[in-house]
């Protein structure tokens, strides 16, 4: 007798097995039951691009019409994250595997969409802005924890803002979806108590010191000289800087308009690596040696 291929809750518990041996749940269980009551599959759209590129050096595709089982287990595999649009969609998931690169959205992988919320900690009468709605999943797990209606997302590519609305809308979630650029957050609906954001970015934008309240919190992959990005976060001090540090290593994409790179030096960094994050009023950006 064959055994049935798991299910999407059986492989969504699997996955918070596997994401919880990094301590991400740790004294935050509203964020293990976040993460179990949101189907993660609802929002990985049918044909997706693996982000490992194969022998011949192109990035297959996944299809979950053709590959159900497979879809549905790269979909939980905690550290996978899966390709949804290359070169702003210029290159199609109907053309097949790709040699192109040029990935401009994604959905993260699960244990980084975890990590993220865990630093950013939401509370839950917290109002929140993300920047970089994506396929709208992260959204979904901050709306279980503050409620959808306290979160603000902003979406620079309308299809993507579209059919994220219409993914958290048909499970009840009903954020207000903006099509904006992200970099200058969104003033309308601040102060907000923290911002988080799944694109990332060489220099903080201003608007988000602007709009999130002193004291509150940025979470946002900030690009190094390390050929990768890290996980930073920034407390705003209400007078347009703020101050923080950078967490772990991640990979993100750059926005839009920071997509183009800059010497090191003119974003602030010194010769070695450091741990403490300073932005200034005027926009200046300093990383400093932080006091041990």
């Amino acid at each position: 007798m064959t055994a049935s291929a798991p299910g999407p809750a059986d492989l969504r518990e699997e996955c918070a097995a596997g994401i919880s041996r990094y301590g991400y749940f740790d004294e935050q269980e509203w964020l293990r039951h976040a993460f179990l009551a949101v189907p993660r599959e609802q929002f990985v759209p049918r044909r997706v691009w693996l982000p490992k590129a194969g022998e011949d050096g192109r990035y297959p595709v996944l299809d979950r019409d053709d590959q159900p089982e497979q879809w549905l287990r790269a979909v939980y595999r905690p550290l996978t994250a899966l390709i949804t649009q290359i070169a702003d969609g210029a290159v199609r998931t109907e053309d097949g595997p790709t040699s192109n690169s040029d990935f401009t959205s994604s959905i993260s992988c699960p244990a980084v969409a975890v990590q993220m919320l865990h630093h950013l900690h939401p509370q839950p009468e917290d109002r929140v802005l993300e920047i970089g709605t994506g396929t709208g999943y992260s959204t979904a797990l901050l709306g279980e924890r503050v409620g959808a209606d306290r979160v603000v997302t902003v979406e620079i590519q309308q299809a993507l803002a579209e059919r994220a609305a219409e993914r958290l809308g048909a499970l009840g979630y009903r954020p207000r979806v903006v099509c904006a650029d992200g970099e200058q957050g969104w003033e309308t609906g601040a102060p907000y108590d923290r911002l988080l954001s799944t694109v990332g970015v060489r220099e903080i934008p201003p608007a988000w010191l602007r709009q999130v309240t002193p004291g509150g919190l940025i979470i946002t992959p900030l690009a190094t000289p390390m050929h990768c990005d890290a996980l930073a976060w920034l407390r705003p001090d209400g007078q347009g800087g703020g101050g923080g540090g950078l967490i772990d290593t991640v990979y993100f994409m750059k926005t839009l308009s920071q997509r183009p790179r800059k010497p090191w030096r003119e974003l602030g960094w010194p010769r070695w690596p450091d741990w403490s994050l300073t932005v200034t009023s005027e926009g200046s950006q300093r990383l400093r040696t932080r006091d041990r």
